[in-house]
Order: structure tokens, then sequence, then C-alpha cells
């Protein structure tokens, strides 16, 4: 099986869905590392990671250099680690219906990863089409 990174996720006390997530990314073969946070010193950490305001979600996570903002999708996260784009991170704003760890993929609600740069530009990295 594949190796990757340790990716290391930093949550608000008490988020089940950031376990969820963290638990997908564990069976699809990332070593997982977690800590949880007050959701002030949480906040503070977004910032000093220069996750835009615009994509702050429920947990950021870290991996090979890369900052991880919300429920991204796995193979986006290898996509990342692969190419190496010059960037801080990828992220999906706010928690989408549908996004992993947030209920079943097939009625998720339209979303898109997106890429944002230290210049704060972003561009959508991938998007994902609603479920039928």
């Amino acid at each position: 099986s594949q190796t990757h990174p340790a990716i290391h996720v930093v949550k608000g006390r008490g988020c089940g869905c950031c376990s969820a997530w963290a638990n997908l990314l564990a069976d699809q073969g990332f070593v997982v590392t977690s800590e949880e946070l007050h959701p002030a010193d949480l906040i503070q950490l977004k910032l000093k990671k220069r996750v835009p305001q615009a994509l702050a979600s429920c947990h950021t996570a870290e991996i090979d250099g890369y900052i991880i903002e919300g429920h991204v999708p796995a193979a986006d996260i290898r996509r990342l680690i692969s190419e190496r784009p010059n960037a801080i991170g990828i992220g999906v704003a706010g928690m989408p219906y549908g996004s992993p760890g947030m209920g079943p993929e097939e009625e998720r609600e339209q979303y898109d990863v997106i890429l944002f740069k230290a210049d704060k530009s972003t561009q959508i990295y991938k998007s994902y089409e609603s479920g039928s």
C-alpha cells in the first residue's frame, strides 16, 4: 500500500465530523495525528498559517509543508503533495454536506476545493458536482 507523509489534524474540541474526516484519511493510508484546541486558539492557528478567512472550516491540517483546511478529499491531498504547486495549501470552505466525513457522497452538495497562495490569490483546484 502507498505510504504518505504524516498528516497532523488540529480540530476544535469535541468536533465529530473532524474525527470522521481524519478516520477516512487513515483508511486511505495516511498516517494521521491529531490534537484538539480551544476554538479561539484554533482561529489563531489559522491566522498564523495564513488560511483565508473565507475558507475557514472546523479543522486545519498540515502535511508535507502544506495546509489542508476543512473536508478536503484524500485524492486532492495526494495530488497536492505529488504535484507540489507553489501554494500554502488547499481547502474546502465550511462543512459541505456529502464532503468527506460529512454524510453520503451520493447526496453531496456541490463544493470546490480551493488552492490558496502566499500572495492571497486563490483558484479552484477541483470541483465536485452535487450528487444525484
